[in-house]
């Protein structure tokens, strides 16, 4: 038998939970479940849905971040690894990607390479030293935070001053025109479809663009990294503005 009040494992977000998907208090469970159910196909389904952009967009945010071979990175809700794996490669002398879903982690840990690590560990209580990162990361999982401004302080926290936040998210297009064109295949056409090469059966892609639509705009994003301890936050559109890359500075006295 489940525990009680565990979230149920056949449709983990249905129509009253989608109306207000950042306020539920069980948030971060539902996430958890809905991330182990369709990790599996996770990076196979983000391919095909962006057009092969995600791994343009996770390039791109490492550039705006300029990663160089001295930053010691944490990586947080790394998933399956894109980001980790491109912090590496840009030359990061150490790359530490961490998630609580296990098994994200564990397709994470099957592809990683040097010099990277991998951890269990949730976002907003980080296992980390304060000061002991150069670099923290977050590709397409802050608005999954149960609690985002707890998650920005803790990036804060085990920052070294003069260390940078990067975090990449789904955004919604500011062009009047290309808004609805987008909402559309996000609300309607892509839930189906990726739906059904998932196999999805926990209403995980019926949560995402949601997710996307109901988070803060980019200038609440910036005012909460600011809010949260950084010195500041600049917003850079990319692809139209359906994705953007924050990059928070923390202050050289810490």
């Amino acid at each position: 038998m489940p525990p009680m009040n565990a979230p149920d494992e056949r449709r983990v977000w249905d129509a009253r939970r989608l109306s207000s998907p950042h306020t539920q208090p069980d948030k971060a469970d539902r996430i958890r479940a809905m991330f182990d159910a369709i990790a599996p196909t996770y990076e196979r389904v983000n391919t095909l849905f962006s057009g092969g952009r995600d791994a343009y967009w996770r390039r791109r945010a490492v550039e705006l971040a300029r990663v160089n071979k001295d930053d010691v990175a944490l990586d947080i809700a790394c998933g399956t690894g894109d980001q980790a794996r491109a912090l590496a490669q840009s030359g990061a002398r150490l790359v530490v990607g961490c998630d609580f879903a296990h098994r994200m982690l564990l397709r994470a840990a099957r592809h990683r390479s040097a010099p990277t690590l991998c951890c269990r560990a949730d976002a907003l209580r980080l296992p980390f030293a304060d000061g002991s990162v150069t670099l923290t990361t977050c590709s397409f999982g802050v608005r999954n935070f149960q609690d985002l401004d707890a998650g920005f302080r803790e990036m804060h926290r085990v920052l070294a001053p003069g260390g940078r936040a990067l975090i990449l998210e789904f955004t919604r297009p500011a062009n009047r025109l290309l808004r609805p064109v987008y909402e559309f295949y996000a609300s309607r056409v892509m839930p189906v479809l990726a739906a059904g090469i998932s196999r999805d059966r926990v209403g995980a892609y019926r949560y995402l663009p949601r997710s996307v639509v109901s988070f803060f705009s980019a200038g609440e994003m910036c005012a909460r990294l600011v809010g949260a301890g950084f010195r500041e936050a600049r917003a850079t559109r990319l692809t139209f503005g359906v994705v953007t890359v924050y990059v928070a500075h923390k202050a050289p006295d810490g």
